[in-house]
């Protein structure tokens, strides 16, 4: 146990009832905001003009880059505020110190996604641009630091019977996700052999909706994580 471990614990405790209350609704509204931005990300498939975008060979971020594409934009954002929610009920409920690895890599994911909106995806054919250097290595930190810091708290609670199914679920989402990313590193290493461009090579689109939803029910499942141990705190009664 590290000494920030440690220090977490002495911080003096809100009255009675109040923090499940605030976990609760912390993890209740990131959860819904969450599922919203499912919902958006979904229908962009489905209607409009960002439904002709091939889902197979074309990212996600396109869909800004078209009519409707603001849809794209409010569905980012939503998800990166209900993480950001998430996040907050889980070090209220005390299930990661405020100052601790899965607690920086939670909020990279969260500020990633900003970034992804607030940088659009460039048109690589007309050549490099600063907003999509930035979108792009954004994008990469987040869907990088919402598996590992996922699997690092699921670990810090590897002997908490309760939080078990939560953990499994966390655990098989997180590595998903980042299975997600070996097809791309399978195709960057042969570019030297077979001479084809990686992002030619693999499904890029169809990968990285994969590893998009993956990454939502990781969230999904944080949220509920910490919404089920708020219940058994109040079950359990106030603190001696």
């Amino acid at each position: 146990m590290t000494d920030v471990d440690r220090a977490v614990p002495a911080i003096a405790a809100p009255a009675a009832g109040t923090l499940p209350r605030l976990v609760t609704a912390g993890a209740r509204a990131g959860v819904a905001a969450v599922a919203l931005a499912l919902v958006l990300i979904g229908a962009l498939h489905l209607v409009g003009p960002t439904s002709r975008i091939d889902p197979v060979r074309r990212t996600i971020s396109e869909y800004a880059l078209v009519g409707g594409g603001w849809l794209f934009d409010v569905a980012v954002v939503g998800l990166a505020l209900g993480s950001a929610a998430v996040l907050a009920a889980l070090v209220a409920a005390r299930l990661t110190p405020l100052r601790s690895l899965p607690t920086a890599l939670l909020g990279a994911w969260c500020l990633g996604l900003l970034l992804v909106v607030a940088f659009e995806k460039t048109n690589w054919s007309i050549g490099p641009s600063f907003a999509g250097y930035v979108h792009r290595y954004a994008s990469l930190v987040a869907f990088l630091a919402l598996p590992l810091g996922a699997l690092l708290l699921a670990r810090r609670h590897r002997v908490d019977p309760p939080a078990r199914p939560f953990r499994t679920g966390v655990r098989w989402g997180s590595w998903l996700a980042l299975a997600s990313f070996l097809p791309i590193v399978g195709a960057i290493a042969a570019r030297t052999l077979t001479g084809v461009p990686w992002w030619r090579a693999v499904p890029l689109g169809l990968l990285e909706r994969g590893l998009a939803l993956a990454e939502v029910l990781v969230v999904g499942l944080l949220g509920a994580w910490a919404l089920g141990h708020a219940r058994r705190s109040v079950a359990a009664g106030p603190e001696a």
